[in-house]
């Protein structure tokens, strides 16, 4: 393995990195995947446990938030001092990652426990999905801290050029997830809080693989010695990290949305479906996630070596594998969209809208390859100004409000489907716009002087 990212093929190194991340995040992605398949199976063709653990994603979400906004905030900052030759502050500044993950975590923990039923019911639960939702959560809340210490200090070993090291990282919890799911669901009969304890079990292991990893392996280490809170990199970190945190919260906030609106609207089915459309989503967006992970490190080396005209390689790259991979998804999705339905559930109440509903959440799915590729170019090279503000602008400013506006238009449960496609084209060019106009063109100047 290369692991100076100024050598060779930027489009050989970001695929060495890439496809790694892929197979791992498929196998993370299997992790909520398949206790979504269990408990969509679980009650004879009733989904109404699959809605309870769908109202727990905007709570899992936002954890996940604060693991991007301190691990991966960390991350391009790690790069580019890894890039300039400068050990001691790539040790620091992950150091510092992981002392903000536990402190938040800790804090996480205690404010969900406290406010889980008022949040859960905020989140559009109805007295009978309230009881799966909070059956799957008080367990769920148990791993915490391994959950984002396992999404918040992975990037960390494939940012050091060991993407395979971090697939193992993903593949062994989630294979332990898997065989453990039927075994708490179905064997010992504790259906859907089995699935959190599976999950929670296999969070431990991935967390403590990677401390393992990072503390004994890794050329750059984890010492005790740097985990402290250092204001100036903390800032650092949350400066770059925002993006990440906004991109995660907004998500959250997304899910608020469209989660009490649908159930205002259409009921329990709504919500199940919105599960099920969120679960589809998260298959699609792995390949494009993967590739521009893969992408971050080498676009942050390159741009701390001063290798301008790599990082723009990179940033072609990206933007036309995303585009091709994006249209492809585009149409698997249209040409068989109850396939992905019955994947998680056999209740034909939930499939026959659902139908629907995927074929328009999904069109215009073609600008998320912009978005992510003119957001990770703002990530990478330390724009957080931009990054920070197109995380904002597709969910916060557009999402939301036409979720919100759409169904009181006469429009019902269509309009909170019809609002991410319009949202993904608006947001997706601006960003990818911008990122031309401003980072790109600095580059070619650069590059001149």
């Amino acid at each position: 393995m290369n692991r100076d990212f100024s050598k060779g093929a930027v489009w050989k190194i970001t695929l060495s990195q890439a496809v790694p991340l892929m197979l791992a995040q498929l196998v993370q992605l299997l992790y909520n995947i398949v206790d979504r398949i269990y408990i969509g199976h679980m009650d004879d063709k009733d989904s109404t446990a699959l809605t309870g653990v769908g109202l727990t994603f905007p709570i899992i979400t936002f954890i996940v938030a604060f693991a991007a906004l301190f691990g991966n905030g960390g991350v391009p900052l790690f790069s580019i001092a890894n890039g300039e030759g400068d050990k001691d502050k790539a040790e620091r500044i992950m150091g510092v990652s992981f002392c903000l993950i536990l402190i938040s975590s800790v804090v996480l923990t205690l404010v969900g426990y406290v406010f889980c039923k008022p949040i859960l019911y905020l989140l559009g639960a109805s007295d009978s999905s309230y009881v799966y939702a909070y059956d799957y959560l008080k367990f769920y809340l148990a791993g915490t801290l391994f959950s984002m210490l396992t999404a918040g200090l992975n990037s960390y070993i494939s940012a050091q050029g060991f993407p395979k090291t971090g697939m193992l990282t993903t593949i062994i919890g989630a294979v332990l997830n898997i065989l453990l799911d039927p075994l708490f669901i179905f064997v010992f009969g504790l259906g859907i809080s089995g699935a959190a304890i599976a999950t929670v079990i296999s969070q431990i292991v991935s967390a403590l693989w990677i401390l393992s990893f990072l503390i004994r392996k890794a050329p750059i280490a984890l010492k005790l010695k740097n985990i402290r809170v250092d204001t100036t990199i903390t800032k650092d970190i949350c400066k770059l990290g925002t993006s990440n945190f906004v991109m995660q919260g907004t998500n959250c906030f997304v899910q608020i949305a469209c989660n009490s609106t649908l159930q205002t609207y259409g009921g329990d089915i709504y919500v199940g479906i919105m599960t099920v459309l969120n679960s589809v989503r998260d298959i699609f967006f792995l390949p494009v996630n993967g590739l521009v992970n893969g992408a971050l490190p080498v676009m942050s080396f390159n741009y701390g070596a001063k290798k301008y005209d790599r990082v723009k390689q990179s940033i072609r790259f990206n933007t036309l594998a995303g585009a091709v991979y994006t249209v492809m998804a585009w149409l698997m999705i249209v040409l068989f969209p109850a396939f992905w339905f019955r994947i998680f559930s056999d209740d034909a109440a939930l499939i026959a809208p659902g139908i629907n509903a995927i074929q328009t959440y999904f069109f215009g799915f073609i600008f998320m390859a912009f978005q992510f590729s003119g957001q990770s170019t703002f990530q990478a090279l330390g724009d957080a100004k931009h990054a920070i503000f197109f995380s904002l602008l597709r969910k916060a400013m557009i999402v939301i409000p036409l979720t919100l506006i759409l169904p009181r238009l006469g429009m019902g449960v269509n309009g909170v489907f019809i609002a991410e496609p319009i949202s993904n084209a608006i947001g997706g060019l601006a960003c990818y716009i911008t990122m031309r106009k401003t980072i790109y063109n600095k580059l070619n100047e650069e590059e001149l002087t």
